[in-house]
């Protein structure tokens, strides 16, 4: 096959796909066994390191925000992360330098709140690179072709553009039409954290919202852990076996953390808490502000639990079911 152009990006995360299904083979169990542990043990024992690491949901919308917080907490280190989307979470990784390189999609942007100040001033300072780029649908068909266990995907996306020049992706000579097509390469992350609305003890999940690139991800991600609203019966999961959207053998790690998506959203159960928010865009302006937001969200407490009480406790997540369900007046301090 004719190679027509290359990208100079770095491929985070690409194996042959044959060595992926052996390490699959010997480090996954197939066992319905019960997989319940806390988010120290899941962060301790899953993330490591220098991983290449992925994070679930789309946006600021159903962000395992607790394991988040926990890898700044354990000071994880030189971990490449996959920027699909990646706003408050890979922000304050970043800011904590945890995270030194990042494959950007939609990254260093808070969306309708403005800019990244934390991540953005590391990759201006060198601190953290962008190794390469993509678009959204790019790692769409990387997650793709992991799950799929093809080395590549075929697509037009990235073709013609300066995204693909500075992407990890070929463009080849199509053996069928004698036309240029774009060779999206697999990845299959270290370590991914997904966040759902409920699982049983051995990983079946169901999400109440769209999966985003989540059902691609949880296969072909080596490790993944699991944070979930609430734990369920096995029984419960059986009787509605079309709504399981991860099955139990692809996940590590079963951790039950309610709010556990907060400062961001889980849909149909609570909002953003927009204050949270504004409070850590105004602080993470200089190095200085986010050290002090740090020692005060992370550093001074030893739970998820616990950050949740600094943050307002009960009357807080109280307000944010009920502005989720459009009973209370919506916040938006960014805009003071």
């Amino acid at each position: 096959m004719e190679v027509l152009q290359e990208g100079i990006g770095e491929a985070l995360g690409w194996h042959d796909p044959d060595e992926n299904r052996e390490w699959v083979f010997k480090n996954k169990s197939r066992e319905l066994k019960d997989k319940r542990m806390s988010v120290k043990e899941a962060v301790s024992k899953f993330v490591h390191d220098g991983d290449f690491i992925a994070s679930g949901g789309f946006g600021h919308v159903r962000v395992s925000m607790a394991i988040i917080y926990e890898i700044i907490r354990q000071k994880k280190r030189n971990l490449a992360m996959a920027g699909k989307t990646a706003v408050h979470d890979l922000d304050i990784l970043t800011g904590a330098e945890c995270v030194n390189k990042v494959e950007a999609a939609y990254s260093f942007g808070h969306e309708l709140r403005g800019l990244s100040p934390a991540s953005r001033r590391m990759v201006e300072g060198g601190q953290c690179k962008v190794v390469a780029e993509t678009s959204n649908a790019g790692y769409q068909w990387r997650w793709l072709a992991g799950m799929m266990g093809l080395p590549f995907i075929p697509t037009r996306n990235l073709l013609g553009t300066d995204t693909g020049k500075y992407s990890c992706s070929k463009v080849v000579k199509d053996p069928f039409t004698g036309k240029p097509i774009n060779l999206v390469p697999a990845a299959y992350p270290d370590a991914a954290f997904i966040h759902v609305h409920r699982c049983d003890i051995h990983g079946n999940a169901q999400i109440d919202a769209i999966l985003v690139e989540d059902f691609e991800l949880s296969r072909c991600a080596r490790r993944l852990i699991m944070t979930t609203e609430e734990i369920i019966d096995n029984e419960l999961i059986r009787r509605e076996p079309w709504k399981t959207c991860i099955p139990f053998f692809v996940v590590d790690a079963v951790v039950e953390v309610p709010y556990g998506s907060h400062p961001c959203e889980m849909p149909g159960m609570y909002y953003y808490d927009e204050e949270h928010i504004a409070e850590w865009l105004k602080l993470s302006k200089t190095a200085e502000g986010a050290e002090e937001y740090f020692n005060k969200y992370v550093f001074s407490v030893d739970s998820f639990e616990d950050y949740l009480e600094l943050c307002g406790g009960v009357k807080k997540l109280n307000y944010l079911k009920r502005r989720e369900f459009l009973e209370e007046p919506m916040i938006a301090p960014w805009r003071k």
